[in-house]
């Protein structure tokens, strides 16, 4: 895995072998940018019409990043042209007490789509062998058990029509410096900073390990991670639009045969 690509179930992940600024040569005026952007947000937005329509599958989209990685920006600028009523988005921050008083995946099973629907997780189950590992909130032989209850977990939602795609969005250090300075420069992005970031960012090896453990053992083939180079936004975007698109196509959601002879109605 020289770019981009989906983690083979069973291989290690090395990250320093993965180029964050990685772009296909192409630059952001390029107008096949434009092309390619566009029409994978296009056919998502006929796939998704198809797909509610269908209400017999699902797609759980999770995105995960080190801080300032481009979550919401992902979210924003991929999804928009889908109809709100088939999608929704789920964030997850720090576990609220009611949380904690339940198993780890308690919080996130709750927001898996139904049929017919696309979820986006921001931040995700994934967490919980991140931070929890990082900031060692937990034994190390309980996190590392969770690797394959996380497996376990994805396994029971393909098995009952939800497809899974996890994507990491990789930025470098320098990157994450620069976008943490651009908060700090701009008035109207303070809002978006917080002191503590900056003692996430000493923590950047640790969690890098973390990831790479992550993704090397929870990439499975009916729940797939994709690392995505994401220094360039834009690059990002086209990826990431791409990757769904195809991945709905797979789904080949259908319209649903009526019982009925439209033909032969007339509207008075």
């Amino acid at each position: 895995m020289e770019h981009f690509a989906m983690v083979e179930p069973g291989t290690r992940v090395d990250l320093s072998a993965i180029d964050p600024d990685f772009r296909e040569g192409l630059s952001k005026r390029d107008e096949e940018v434009k092309r390619r952007r566009d029409a994978a947000r296009d056919a998502m937005g006929d796939l998704q019409q198809r797909l509610y329509a269908e209400g017999t599958q699902s797609l759980l989209i999770v995105l995960q990043a080190m801080d300032t990685g481009g979550k919401d920006g992902t979210i924003r600028h991929v999804m928009r042209g889908l109809n709100p009523a088939g999608v929704h988005v789920a964030s997850f921050k720090v576990p609220t007490p009611q949380e904690l008083a339940h198993d780890f995946l308690w919080r996130v099973h709750r927001h898996t789509p139904r049929r017919g629907q696309i979820v986006v997780f921001n931040r995700s189950h994934y967490e919980d062998v991140l931070v929890v590992r990082v900031h060692e909130l937990v034994p190390e032989r309980v996190w590392r058990r969770r690797y394959e209850r996380i497996n376990e977990f994805e396994q029971l939602l393909a098995e009952a029509g939800t497809r899974i795609l996890k994507l990491f969005l990789y930025i470098s250090k320098a990157e994450q410096k620069e976008r943490l300075q651009a908060r700090l420069d701009n008035p109207d992005k303070h809002w978006k900073f917080s002191p503590a970031d900056t003692k996430e960012r000493k923590l950047w090896e640790e969690y890098i390990a973390a990831y790479e453990d992550a993704l090397t053992h929870c990439s499975t083939e009916v729940a797939p991670w994709f690392v995505i180079p994401a220094n360039r936004k834009w690059y990002r975007n086209m990826i990431v639009a791409e990757i769904i698109e195809a991945a709905m196509r797979e789904m080949a959601p259908r319209f649903p045969e009526v019982d009925f002879d439209p033909s032969k109605i007339t509207i008075k």
